[in-house]
């Protein structure tokens, strides 16, 4: 998956760019592997969440 990120990123992507792509790969595979351990957060109470956070 990151080959293949970083081969489709623009020639003049810089270093930073890179690694800022690469986090983000690695935290949406962190999210992944938590939901297949059943660790993730039910859609009602981050309804609940986002509802309070727009509120105040």
């Amino acid at each position: 998956m990151v080959p293949r990120t970083v081969r489709e990123l623009p020639d003049d992507c810089s270093i930073v760019e890179i690694a800022d792509r690469i986090e983000f790969l690695a935290a949406v595979q962190k999210g992944f592997d938590q939901l297949d351990r059943s660790e993730g957060i039910p859609n009602e109470q981050i309804k609940k969440q986002l509802a309070s956070w727009l509120t105040s």
